[in-house]
């Protein structure tokens, strides 16, 4: 399906196929009830992933940090994106071009607020994460823009104690 001369790299064509005809079987499957999320999630982050919400932009906490390691999901520990492929896109959310891998990542169209969107979530629990777009930089072209809330960051144990 995939055009690039890296065979792991997703472009928007992927995107777009996911988003419309059906998204990769996720490793595995998480799922909870509205209650139990409440009990384990703080208030903004039940609000972000589970109910949709967004951050405001250069409010999170993940936003400047750049160190080496692994961003998960913040409701079922799922690796989701690298440090290796994360970005300052100046939007104000942590941005990467890729994910950990294909099937870490749900797509679906977004209609929401008047515009036409892809809604990324996590593909093991469907917590919301944000959203992602053609405009980033190359090879992928893509921009993963992802409210902070939703992710934690497990640093890279080598790479901090060098």
């Amino acid at each position: 399906m995939n055009n690039n001369k890296d065979k792991n790299m997703l472009n928007w064509a992927d995107v777009i196929h996911f988003a419309t005809k059906g998204n990769p079987e996720p490793d595995r499957r998480v799922e909870k009830t509205e209650a139990e999320w409440k009990e384990i999630l703080t208030p903004e982050q039940f609000r972000i992933t589970r109910l949709k919400g967004t951050e405001a932009p250069h409010s999170g906490a993940l936003c400047s940090i750049y160190e080496a390691g692994k961003y998960n999901c913040v409701c079922c520990d799922t690796p989701l994106f690298d440090s290796t492929i994360k970005f300052n896109s100046g939007t104000g959310w942590p941005s990467f071009t890729q994910p950990i891998k294909e099937n870490a990542i749900k797509y679906e169209k977004d209609t929401s607020f008047g515009m036409v969107r892809v809604e990324v979530m996590c593909n093991t629990c469907d917590a919301h994460q944000g959203h992602v777009f053609p405009d980033g930089p190359e090879p992928s072209g893509l921009r993963y823009c992802i409210n902070s809330e939703a992710l934690t960051l497990q640093e890279d144990k080598e790479e901090a104690n060098s």
